[in-house]
This record gives structure tokens, sequence and C-alpha cells, in this order.
């Protein structure tokens, strides 16, 4: 599994993996620090996909999705960030999302409460003194 920056042409590759429609996908590339996981072979297969935009103080990880593994390695890339930058990162997860909250807690990220409810699904915040 390799990682690397996303571009406009994944776009429609992530609105499928994510269920985001592909425009909201092509916002999201140039609007943030994108990363993908891909399989690496002939036909590259992106795997998953995180993105994370830093704020004063807090890097956020706006969408982290994909296969277990992918999810794993690509949490990552913004706790790299925020370790270098000496930030806190914090994640938000659908309460539905179980095996994205296994993926942070296994990272060391602690639950830190209720997050706000996206489309009238409630979030857990989780979050990582890097």
């Amino acid at each position: 599994m390799e990682v690397r920056e996303a571009v406009e042409d994944d776009a429609e590759s992530l609105a499928s993996i994510t269920g985001a429609p592909v425009d909201a996908m092509r916002t999201i590339i140039h609007d943030r620090t994108v990363r993908v996981a891909v399989d690496g072979g002939d036909e590259e297969r992106i795997l998953g996909v995180v993105s994370f935009d830093a704020r004063p103080e807090v890097v956020h990880v706006t969408q982290l999705d994909g296969d277990r593994a992918a999810c794993e390695r690509l949490l990552e890339e913004p706790v790299a960030f925020a370790r270098n930058e000496g930030m806190a990162v914090e994640v938000l997860v659908p309460e539905s999302e179980s095996s994205v909250q296994e993926v942070a807690e296994a990272a060391g990220f602690e639950r830190a409460g209720s997050g706000p409810r996206f489309e009238g699904k409630p979030t857990v915040r989780y979050r990582l003194d890097a």
C-alpha cells in the first residue's frame, strides 16, 4: 500500500468510497490536504482517503474512509503533520462507523465527547495530543 496526494482525477473514486457527491470531493481536493491510499498495482486502485486541515493549535480530520488497513495508514498522515507542528489532532466519526472509531482508538486517540450532527446523524469527537 502506498500513500499519495489526491488529484482532481481521483474525485469520482473518492465519491464512490465516501458516498459524497463528485463535485464535493473535487472541492475538498482543492481546499484541504487530501491523501489517498492506493494498492500500487498496474491499474492503481484507491483503497481509502483522509482529508484534513490545520487551524490554530488543532489539525482537524474532516474525512477518513476506506478499508480498515487504509484508514489505519492514512490516519498517520495528519498525526505526523500535527507532531511536526506541535499541534493536537481531532477526528469526528459518525456514531454508526464503529470500525473508524476502532481505528482512532488503536492510534491512541481518546474519546472527547459528542461532536456535531451531520445530516441528522450523531458523531463522536476523538482527540490526540500529539
